[in-house]
């Protein structure tokens, strides 16, 4: 992504790392950018997803039984469908959150997983341990393909344009691919109504080009980051890590398919399912004028005992104010109210995601 780099920087990028110093944190006017991606079309460098290739002589199988979600089919006519999951430890914790989709016809050109950047490296730990090489090979395409977003009401549109199809749902591969020189043009986080374009890193910067001549207006990831708390999206690496259960973060319904065959981590998930419940839950906080930083914990009034504490934090224009993400004891249904720092500290609400 070189090239992406420094046309970046050509126009006027400040990089500040965000799982790649090569990430632009702004391009010197972050309100002008959230205005962009709210009301026109923001396009967002995306270092904080990566791209591996799983394929051989039976990717497909092997994978069922470690993502906790079912294995897409391979895609019609260049159109297929995303679907999103997640890989657990055997004691239920999570590996990363991913999405899955193919990158070809076929298991020769393989299955494509969009990790996430934090879940990178322990990802492919675990595909050494338990994907049998004689079935199933990991290529990490880092390096040669990255990821452009889309978002705001007229992305539907510079998508279109550029590319001349939108896909409403799942995604479309272009000229081969990301990875035989072409593109993969996936609709976004329902969540976060957004395109995804893959591209090959000798491409990107052109299709960066491409995409701001039919309007797209350069946007930071730190704008994307305060869409992602304002919709209550919690991001692996942030809201959820290797201690996780992905029951506690909400995600049981999106990223699980309960009818499908074992996979690793299903034990736990069915029994929590069934016979238990979890002590933390994911919510969507509110600090008004306080001035909170991710880490920080929350208390009952007057209280000396933990009952939360802050993942995420940005400035909300939305909102208009300090929001966040973090985890509160399953005693604080919302809506509620904890203190910030100790028992005496600052309002904080606490809301469903």
């Amino acid at each position: 992504m070189g090239g992406l780099h420094e046309l970046l920087r050509e126009e006027g990028a400040v990089f500040a790392g965000h799982g790649d110093e090569r990430t632009p944190r702004h391009f010197g006017d972050p309100r002008r950018e959230y205005r962009e991606a709210t009301e026109s079309c923001g396009l967002v460098h995306r270092a904080d997803r990566r791209l591996l290739r799983v394929h051989g002589r039976a990717p497909r199988q092997m994978l069922h039984g470690i993502l906790t979600n079912r294995i897409p089919e391979p895609p019609v006519g260049g159109a297929g469908e995303a679907v999103y999951g997640t890989v657990l430890t055997p004691k239920g914790r999570m590996v990363t959150d991913l999405t899955t989709l193919w990158l070809g016809a076929g298991e020769g050109e393989g299955l494509g997983l969009d990790v996430a950047t934090s879940g990178h490296a322990a990802v492919l730990g675990h595909f050494t341990r338990f994907l049998p090489p004689r079935f199933a090979q990991v290529d990490d395409l880092s390096g040669r393909a990255g990821l452009l977003t889309l978002v705001g009401p007229g992305a539907e549109g510079v998508v279109r344009d550029a590319f001349g199809t939108a896909p409403a749902a799942g995604y479309l591969l272009q000229g081969g691919g990301p990875i035989g020189g072409g593109l993969l043009v996936a609709r976004g986080v329902e969540q976060v109504p957004s395109w995804n374009v893959w591209a090959s890193a000798d491409d990107a910067a052109q299709v960066w080009r491409r995409l701001e001549t039919r309007g797209a207006a350069p946007v930071g990831w730190a704008v994307w980051e305060t869409l992602r708390i304002e919709a209550g999206l919690p991001a692996f690496g942030v809201d959820m890590d290797e201690t996780t259960i992905p029951v506690e973060a909400g995600l049981v319904d999106r990223a699980f398919d309960h009818d499908k065959g074992c996979y690793t981590g299903q034990e736990v998930i069915v029994r929590i399912r069934h016979r238990g419940r979890v002590n933390w839950h994911l919510r969507a906080l509110r600090f008004g004028d306080a001035a909170p930083a991710a880490g920080q914990q929350l208390f009952e009034a007057g209280g000396a005992k933990v009952r939360g504490r802050v993942t995420s934090v940005a400035q909300s224009p939305r909102f208009g104010q300090a929001i966040g993400l973090g985890y509160v004891r399953r005693e604080f249904e919302p809506p509620a109210v904890l203190r910030l720092g100790s028992g005496a500290g600052p309002e904080v609400g606490v809301e469903q995601c």
